[in-house]
This record gives structure tokens, C-alpha cells and sequence, in this order.
């Protein structure tokens, strides 16, 4: 395998990963989209007892089974009035070490999918490496993040400072990296 693909791809994915932990612990830029409750103990205990098992609940919601009819009946009747998105799990796991590994290694071949597109770039710059960099993230917000902040009404200027600075922080190093004789 590529020499250059291989070491890319790993300080390539750590870059993301770095960018990533700074954005959530120290930057703390997504504070905003986890609202706090004193009523913590209450809405817990009524979801213990209310939710067959681990998932995203939307609320109001119909069965799987439910009819076309049926999902025009209940948007006519909930017009107006509250509804939710839970998220639910029914125990609290602290252990973050295999889903930081797996973030890592999700990086690591996001970046290696970006290095082969790159090189195939017949006249690579610094700057074709880098505007294709950041034009990742942005597909990648714009194709994900976005649209479900439109259905699901949330705050989303977080995810587009990370698209922005993360795969211009991998731009930056791609495009220097790859561009070595």
C-alpha cells in the first residue's frame, strides 16, 4: 500500500479526532444542543417504565403498521401542539474507549477514501488539495446535518464550524503532504 496514503490517513484522522475532541470537551461548541432539566429523576423513571427498549422515539409517533390514513388523521390532530425526539437508552455506559477507537478509525478511512480521490488529481496544488478538503466537510454537512436540522429543528452552527475547521485542518496537511516529492 501507498506510503503516502497510509501516513496521510492517520495524521489525517487524527487531526479530525483532535479537532473533534477540542469541539465537544474544551470548545465545548455543542453545549447549546443538550438542554438541562431539573427534572431529571422524574422524566427517567417515566421513560424506564414507558419504553420497551434502547432507541429514538419520536413523539406523538403510529405503529409500523400504521396507514396512510392513519398518518394523515394524526398530522391534522397534532397541528399546533408539543411534540419530541427521545433518545433513550436503559443503562448509562461510562466506558468511551472503543467508541473513541471507533471514531478514530471511522477518521482515519474517511481521510483515506479523500487521499485516493486526490490522487487522482492529475495537477495536484496545495490548493486543489485543500478546497477539496473543506468541499468534503461542507458535502457532508449540507447532505446530513442540515437536512435533519430542518425536520428536527435544531441548532446545527456547531456541526458547520466543525465541517469548516476540521477538513480544512486535513486540507492543510493533505495538501502539503501529498504535494512532497
Amino acid at each position: 500500500m501507498n506510503t503516502k496514503l497510509i501516513i496521510g490517513a492517520v495524521v489525517g484522522g487524527l487531526l479530525l479526532f483532535i479537532w473533534q475532541f477540542l469541539s465537544w470537551t474544551m470548545l465545548n461548541l455543542h453545549g447549546s444542543n443538550a438542554k438541562y432539566t431539573d427534572k431529571n429523576a422524574e422524566i427517567l423513571q417515566l421513560l424506564s417504565t414507558s419504553l420497551p427498549e434502547d432507541g429514538t422515539y419520536m413523539l406523538p409517533g403510529l405503529p409500523p403498521n400504521a396507514t396512510k390514513e392513519d398518518h394523515e388523521k394524526m398530522q391534522t390532530e397534532i397541528m399546533g401542539k408539543p411534540w419530541g425526539s427521545v433518545t433513550y437508552h436503559k443503562a448509562y455506559n461510562a466506558s468511551m474507549g472503543m467508541n473513541m477507537g471507533r471514531g478514530l478509525l471511522v477518521n482515519i478511512i474517511a481521510v483515506s477514501l479523500l487521499i485516493w480521490l486526490l490522487m487522482k488529481f492529475p495537477n495536484r496544488t496545495f490548493n486543489s488539495v485543500f478546497v477539496a478538503s473543506l468541499a468534503v466537510g461542507i458535502f457532508a454537512y449540507l447532505t446530513n446535518t442540515y437536512p435533519n436540522s430542518i425536520w428536527f429543528q435544531t441548532n446545527t452552527l456547531p456541526d458547520l464550524i466543525d465541517s469548516v475547521v476540521q477538513w480544512s485542518l486535513v486540507g492543510g496537511w493533505l495538501g502539503y503532504w501529498l504535494n512532497r516529492p
